[in-house]
């Protein structure tokens, strides 16, 4: 959006320390690596760097003016803006455009499966509104600037992604986005090194709900601590749950549910992707659209780089879902990859930000999995291979009901151990947290296949 000189005094209380004569419009730039002739430059700051220090490369390369907190004109700026904090004054311009074309708002948090979920939501509203979404997984509050700046006059539904590293900051992305929807998928134990309980987690995610419309919906995961932590919310709550599910088929690439007596599918495998679709129904329905459009619209959705990202390498196949793991998800998805898919071999790596109960919590996840081998004959052939330190402990729980275990330091010594001794035809499975660096296994597989 082009901001006129008034809204920007509008938006954020500025004081003008040079005015602009000629009526200009203003487009915000925060990066002076890509910024344009004509915009103004807003330089952040953090703990390691400061925007302020860049405004004369802004200059030079076109800016007609700029944000500052000190007081300082610079020669070939046109217009100058003195703000308290450069931050705050981004959030407060994102709210300005919110609030000045006001599209229907849904903000999407959780433990996992947000950027999921947020691929669905909009799969589904795009069946009949136009629709602005966060862009890959930038969700925080430089990410909800760009998102909500980038708005267009005909928008109509906004998909606004909230993570968060501790709690006040889902309420400081609430604040500025004033969401009518509101999406909690889970509250499991991601984070949990930041927060250090359950309950801090679920009440970091229950933020949302803060200044979410009171005439609109709060769709959460039937979770008793999301029940908890945001009783105070006065507008409409509505739960789900895998439990309000029955799935009528699942097969590699494909599912068929009921849901509240309605049938729906999507073009992926695994009970947590159905549970995810769950609240995208709901918002969908919530806002006005018909059954038809939210079934074409989940027909529609499609997983996003590295979430369940099937190819094939040479004798192999190979589904890459490590964009991100913790506990919950990790379980999830190796549950459904060892129930669909034949020859499997599991890759998993460390899972991060689990504080100091992360080895019993690596090993809980090997103790999980091992029960359900152990209750199904056709998985005694499974292979796993850990990399890492902390999968390791995931590896111990395994072998010690007999599963083949191989445990490696470094994700290259994982994938020669593929190309010498895993047979062709397996289906290889790889899951961590993004940390663990997974696409060098993926890498190293393409260029080292046999032909």
């Amino acid at each position: 959006m082009k901001f006129n000189e008034k809204e920007i005094l509008t938006a954020c209380s500025a004081e003008v320390l040079k005015k602009s004569n000629n009526g200009l419009l203003f487009e915000i730039s925060t990066d002076t690596r890509t910024i344009k002739e004509g915009q103004i430059y807003l330089p952040l700051k953090g703990e390691t760097f400061d925007g302020e220090k860049f405004i004369p490369q802004a200059l030079e390369k076109g800016a007609v003016g700029y944000f500052t907190t000190g007081s300082e004109v610079l020669e070939g700026a046109e217009v100058v803006f003195k703000v308290e904090n450069t931050l705050t004054a981004y959030l407060e311009l994102a709210r300005f455009v919110r609030r000045k074309y006001s599209p229907k708002t849904v903000a999407i948090t959780g433990s996992s499966g947000k950027t999921t979920t947020k691929e669905m939501v909009y799969a589904v509203l795009s069946e009949k509104f136009n629709t602005q979404k966060t862009l890959s997984n930038h969700n925080n509050e430089i990410g909800l600037c760009q998102t909500i700046l980038g708005i267009k006059e005909d928008t109509q539904a906004l998909i606004v992604e909230m993570g968060m590293r501790g709690l006040g900051e889902i309420e400081l992305l609430s604040k500025y986005s004033e969401p009518d929807y509101a999406i909690i998928t889970n509250a499991g134990s991601a984070h949990l090194g930041r927060l250090g309980s359950l309950d801090n987690i679920a009440k970091a995610k229950s933020e949302i709900v803060n200044h979410l419309n009171i005439n609109g919906v709060l769709i959460a995961n039937d979770n008793p601590r999301l029940h908890k932590f945001t009783e105070n919310y006065k507008g409409e709550r509505v739960w789900f749950s895998i439990t309000d599910v029955e799935i009528l088929e699942q097969r590699q690439g494909y599912s068929k549910y009921l849901y509240k007596g309605q049938e729906y599918e999507l073009n992926v495998e695994g009970g947590y992707n159905i549970e995810n679709s769950l609240s995208a129904i709901e918002v969908a329905l919530k806002i006005g659209m018909s059954y038809d459009e939210v079934k074409s619209g989940l027909l529609a959705y499609h997983p996003i780089e590295k979430r369940w990202e099937a190819e094939k390498i040479g004798g192999f196949s190979v589904i890459n879902d490590s964009y991100n793991a913790n506990p919950e998800s990790m379980k999830a998805s190796v549950s459904t990859f060892l129930s669909l898919y034949k020859n499997p071999v599991v890759i998993l790596g460390n899972m991060g930000e689990l504080g100091s109960q992360e080895e019993e919590l690596h090993s809980e996840v090997g103790k999980f999995l091992a029960d359900k081998i152990s209750k199904n004959s056709a998985l005694k052939e499974v292979k796993f291979l850990t990399v890492g330190h902390l999968a390791e402990k995931i590896g111990e729980s395994l072998e010690k009901q007999g599963i083949f275990v191989r445990n490696f330091a470094t994700n290259l010594d994982a994938a020669h151990y593929v190309l010498e001794n895993i047979d062709e035809g397996s289906t290889i499975f790889l899951k961590a947290s993004r940390s663990m660096k997974f696409e060098e296994i993926i890498e190293y597989l393409r260029e080292n296949k046999k032909s």
